[in-house]
Parts: C-alpha cells; sequence; structure tokens
C-alpha cells in the first residue's frame, strides 16, 4: 500500500482571472473598448493587461492615466458592459478542474481572492462544474485591492490556517505581492496576464522533494494538477526558489 504523501498546505487560494479562467485576452479587449467608447486614448495590450488582479480604483489608475476620477464610475460602466456580454465565451484552463477535485480530494480548504467584483465572481461560481468547489472566496471590492494582504488574511482567519501553512497561486506579480505581505508561499504561473519574467524578485514555492515540478518558481502549462500536487508535497523545512534561476541549479541556490 502506497505511504500518503505528506501534505504541505492546509488553505490554497487562487486568483481568478488568468489562473483558473481563460479570460486574460477578454478582459484586455473589454478596458481597450470602454476607452473607446468614452473617447479616451486606447491602452495598449500591455499596459491593459497589468492590471488585471488590480481593484477597479488601481486598474484605472494605471490603464488610463489622467482620467479624472469623477469619471472612474462612468468607465468602470462600460467596463462592465462589455465584460459581462461576452463573459459566457470564458472557459477554464484546460486540467483546471481535474486538478480542484483532486486537492479536494486531500481535503484542502481551496479559496479565491481576486480583483473581481463580488457581482463578477458569484455569477461565475453559479457555472455548475465549480458548485461545491470553493470553500471561502474574497474580492477586491468588499475587502482591499491586490497587493494589500487584506484578503488572503480573512481567509487565514476564516479557516484558522496560518501563514506558513498557506499557499496563494496567481498569474500576476500583483499575487505574489500579496502572498509576501501576508507571509505566505506563493507560485505564480506563466500562462496569464505577466511575462514570467516580472515573476524573478518575488516568485517563492517550496522545491518539491521528489518531482520539480515547480520549474523554477513558476507552475508550467500542462497538468496543473501534477505541479500543485508536487508542490503541495513539499515537506516544511523544503527551500524555497525563485523565478530566475539559472538553468540546472540546485534547490535552494536562489533563496
Amino acid at each position: 500500500m502506497p505511504t500518503p504523501r505528506p501534505r504541505r498546505f492546509d488553505l490554497i487560494v487562487f486568483d481568478w482571472d488568468g489562473t483558473l479562467f481563460d479570460s486574460t485576452a477578454l478582459i484586455v479587449r473589454c478596458i481597450q473598448s470602454a476607452c473607446a467608447d468614452l473617447g479616451l486614448a486606447v491602452p495598449s495590450d500591455e499596459r491593459a493587461g497589468y492590471v488585471i488582479g488590480l481593484g477597479l480604483h488601481d486598474a484605472l489608475q494605471h490603464a488610463v492615466p489622467g482620467l479624472p476620477e469623477a469619471r472612474y464610475p462612468e468607465l468602470g460602466r462600460r467596463y462592465r458592459h462589455h465584460y459581462f456580454a461576452r463573459q459566457h465565451e470564458l472557459v477554464l484552463f484546460p486540467g483546471t478542474l481535474d486538478m480542484l477535485h483532486a486537492l479536494k480530494a486531500r481535503n484542502h480548504w481551496l479559496g479565491v481572492a481576486t480583483g473581481k467584483s463580488r457581482r463578477g465572481l458569484d455569477e461565475a461560481l453559479q457555472s455548475v462544474q465549480l458548485q461545491g468547489i470553493f470553500d471561502g472566496t474574497r474580492t477586491a471590492d468588499e475587502t482591499a485591492g491586490k497587493p494589500n494582504p487584506l484578503m488572503l488574511q480573512q481567509l487565514m482567519r476564516e479557516f484558522g490556517a496560518a501563514p506558513e501553512r498557506t499557499l496563494m497561486i496567481g498569474d500576476t506579480t500583483h499575487d505574489l505581492q500579496l502572498a509576501a505581505n501576508a507571509n505566505t508561499a506563493g507560485v505564480a504561473v506563466s500562462f496569464g496576464a505577466h511575462d514570467a519574467e516580472a515573476f524573478a524578485p518575488l516568485a517563492r514555492c517550496w522545491w518539491p522533494t521528489a518531482r520539480p515540478n515547480c520549474m523554477n518558481g513558476s507552475l508550467p502549462m500542462p497538468e496543473p494538477s501534477s505541479a500543485v500536487s508536487a508542490v503541495d508535497s513539499s515537506p516544511a523545512s523544503a527551500p524555497a526558489v525563485r523565478v530566475g534561476c539559472p538553468a540546472g541549479a540546485r534547490p535552494g541556490a536562489c533563496v
């Protein structure tokens, strides 16, 4: 009979857009369309993509610098108009649902910490395939936007999980800074809104003892279930490694 693998984390918290759902391109287009509707300068794909994961105020401040705050609600309404009209197009990344079910089977608490609004997240969670998956969720409009650690701290308090027993997974530097600010482990996925090179100063993951799926600190797209399981199976004493370690570097050499 195989020996049960040790469980490194009790609480695993996911970002939403660009991490679980393949929504990056749609969000960028909706931001650009909203700006065009109001006769504003249309931000580049890079500028619009950078704000994914932030709360609305911080996102608009970066995507449309110079826009008076009094017009933020107007632009926000146009963004939501375009987004809700097309959100039915969104799909989970391949393998995501299997990964979530595998983690539930290992009795993890699963959470979501997202820059989405509560309305937006609740609509997405109505999907039949996601019902009963997540134990707790927090949104920026009911707590504080990333990288403020409040939403992650609230989830840890809700489940009595210590920071060292909590893992934050996201696709942006905002998610990794959130993890750092909350003193939790953080893992970056490299298929979302931010390029892997941007993770270098922040990304951390626990190096697995048997299968080094962390890929220098960012999870590759294929087989997310195996990758997250490998990270979670690491012992508490496993060294942290960072994105950007030279190929073949000894685990822990880039701490």
